[in-house]
């Protein structure tokens, strides 16, 4: 939307797209949910005690994953509604979300390099979120699987520990 001011005729803009996208992420930092969306030793580390998931971010940056080299989080560490994602897909289902299953196309090239079809996407429930939000499990067709808390930004391979 524009406003016209008065003295001048000149459509100036109510709020640039820039001032909003910066009013977001400082939002979204300060609520501690970007926690997962830099690389250990790039900026945040892991979101402030008792922010849901931020054992979940915690991870040693000698802990990787053979696979893939990434980061790894233990099952047991990921937030409760993960745990039952991982359930549902050992299960088999029934998953909550018409696109649980679908094939996760690995755009973003953090995962390692595998024919399209090999990954498929789980959603992770996020209290609060109205729509799927950002948290998923992303299951390789070798068994491996791989958690994201900020809708692909970051991967941590996961420990299965029970």
């Amino acid at each position: 939307m524009v406003r016209r001011p008065p003295e001048s005729g000149r459509p100036t803009p109510r709020r640039s797209a820039l001032a909003r996208v910066a009013a977001i992420v400082a939002a979204l930092l300060l609520a501690g949910l970007l926690g997962g969306c830099f690389a250990p030793g790039q900026g945040a580390s892991a979101p402030a005690a008792g922010t849901a998931g931020a054992s979940a971010n915690r991870t040693s940056t000698s802990e990787r994953d053979a696979r893939s080299g990434l980061p790894t989080v233990a099952a047991s560490a990921l937030p409760r509604q993960a745990q039952q994602t991982l359930d549902l897909i050992r299960r088999g289902g029934p998953y909550p979300y018409e696109q649980d299953g679908s094939v996760f196309g690995n755009f973003e090239r953090i995962l390692p390099s595998r024919p399209r079809g090999y990954y498929h996407e789980y959603t992770v429930r996020t209290p609060g979120e109205s729509d799927r939000g950002a948290r998923r499990i992303i299951a390789g067709s070798d068994g491996e699987k791989y958690w994201t808390a900020d809708h692909y930004a970051s991967f941590r391979a996961i420990r299965e520990d029970r």
